[in-house]
Parts: C-alpha cells; structure tokens; sequence
C-alpha cells in the first residue's frame, strides 16, 4: 500500500539541520504515527513520503520554504515577563514556548531580556533552514473513519480521544 491522504503511515525519523542532528525517534524508540494529507508535517516531509511503501527508507531535503518558511526579520516584538512562566530563567538565544490567547503554544527564541518584558523572535526556531530527514517507513494503512474526522493518526493501545 502507498502512502497518500488518508492513509495512516508509521515512520522512525532522524532530522539534521546544518549537519547537526536536531531530533530523532530513534531516541526513544518511538514511531511517528501520521495521518497524512491533514497538516501534521511540515508540506515537504509530507509530499516526500507520498507513494512510498512501508519498508522503504527515503533521504529527504526540505528547503525553508517547504518546511517552517523563511525567515522574516521583523517578527522581534517586546512581551511582558508575565506571559513565560519561568521567565527569570530564561536568556538570550534559549527557545521557549509562548502560551497563546486561543490555547495554542508557539516556540519562540528569547532575543533580549529586560527588566519587566522580554523581546522575542515568533519565527520557528528552524524558520529559514534547510531540513534534511532520514526517514524510514515501518507501516503504511488506511485510517479509519474514527481518525479521519479527528484528524490524526491512533497508534495501536492508544485510546482514540
């Protein structure tokens, strides 16, 4: 089976970004498990593994503007320190999560720390780079109907929520 929209797939991954590794399932010996075609990876991850089988092992390159898009240099903006929750720790050049007004968390990189607020750059931390992905496929299934309308993968012994 090929992978494409609505199909679950199962893959253990390596990310590499300036010849640096960033992340790894392999790590934790955990599998990805993706419902494609509904916005869970970056669009040229996803376009890379479609049409692949399970067992296939790809090599991927995904520019900046396929991946978490180019850096825009005007994304610094001054915050108040009550928005990070460990804000006295928090230093120049360190990523942290920014809580949303609608619930969501954005990553954010501390650009200046002053006395009440903090200056930080909302571009993704790899917003700008080359993404180089070693990916091997494990499983490639139709999704049920249970996760198409939730709109994600259920790993098998999950609880689907």
């Amino acid at each position: 089976m090929k992978a494409g929209k609505d199909k679950v797939i199962a893959i253990h991954y390596t990310l590499t970004v300036d010849g640096e590794k960033v992340e790894s399932s392999h790590d934790n010996d955990e599998q990805l498990w993706i419902l494609l075609g509904h916005g869970q990876l970056i669009p040229g991850l996803e376009t890379a593994l479609e049409g692949h089988e399970a067992g296939e092992t790809l090599q991927v390159e995904v520019a900046a503007a396929d991946g978490y898009g180019e850096r825009q240099e005007d994304q610094i903006q001054r915050m108040s320190k009550k928005y990070f929750p460990q804000a006295s720790r928090l230093k120049a050049g360190m990523v942290t999560v920014l809580k949303l007004k609608d619930g969501n968390q954005r990553a954010v990189t501390v650009h200046k720390v002053g006395m009440s607020a903090i200056d930080v750059d909302l571009n993704h931390p790899m917003a700008g780079k080359t993404l180089n992905f070693d990916v091997v496929i494990n499983d490639v299934r139709d999704a049920t109907e249970e996760e198409v309308v939730h709109g994600h993968a259920h790993p098998p012994g999950a609880e689907a929520h």
